[in-house]
């Protein structure tokens, strides 16, 4: 098999024997892929300097197997200009892509949220919700999406000033002073979720900790290396200005 010109983003690029580089990329027609650059990293390589991350890509490959061979790669515009902490916030979403979709799985509205998720990372506020907002839709690509619209009891409507439990395997219940499993949370940070309209600091806390809670239980409670990374950055800019 042998494709040309998909629009692409790599992922991951690791060394691969002396002068290739062994890719996760992810593409809007053929959803994750693994693809071997051989030669990469030889000086007059033409993919040289083209395979790195949030770099808008044209890639060709072929290959039947589980990786690929990359036969041609085109930048489509400059690497994405992230600086200072949105370069940790595009890894994570690099680190969700990698850990939660499947190789060889299409997934193109996820690809065009992926897209648009890095294009508003470019700007100067606003981070927590892009990426409230990602988790959120790729959950729901994958087939797992939360119940934002009513409640796990009878299908109840959710009322914005009540408190809830986020139960996993059945959605918000109220809280009734019994129940102690599931993530508190109000019914007014289920409704600003469920609009894509996360803006008060108490919706983002708790969407925050929904999501994580979530999504910790398909990454199979391993560790996020981005998340880790950026808390140990955070850590030492504290302690620095203690």
């Amino acid at each position: 098999m042998r494709v040309e010109q998909q629009s692409a983003f790599v992922l991951q690029a690791r060394d691969y024997r002396e002068t290739s580089l062994l890719l996760e990329v992810f593409t809007r027609e053929h959803g994750r892929l693994g693809l071997i650059a051989k030669g990469a990293k030889r000086a007059k390589s033409p993919f040289r300097g083209l395979l790195a991350p949030f770099q808008p890509l044209r890639i060709g490959w072929s290959g039947k197997g589980e990786l690929g061979v990359v036969t041609g790669v085109e930048a489509v515009s400059s690497t994405l200009p992230l600086a200072g902490d949105r370069i940790f916030f595009a890894f994570y979403l690099n680190e969700l892509v990698l850990r939660l979709l499947h190789r060889h799985d299409a997934h193109q509205k996820l690809f065009d949220d992926y897209c648009l998720s890095l294009e508003g990372l470019l700007v100067d506020s606003g981070w927590e919700s892009i990426l409230r907002i990602f988790e959120k839709r790729l959950l729901a690509e994958l087939g797992y999406a939360l119940l934002l619209d009513k409640t796990g009891v009878r299908d109840g409507e959710l009322d914005a000033d009540t408190l809830y439990r986020y139960i996993p395997d059945q959605g918000p219940v109220p809280v009734n002073g019994q129940e102690s499993q599931g993530i508190l949370l109000h019914g007014s940070t289920l409704k600003a979720l469920a609009a894509e309209s996360l803006q008060d600091d108490e919706s983002l806390r708790e969407a925050k900790q929904l999501m994580r809670s979530i999504l910790g239980i398909y990454l199979n409670g391993k560790p996020l290396h981005s998340r880790r990374l950026y808390q140990q950055i955070i850590a030492f800019r504290n302690s620095v200005a203690v």
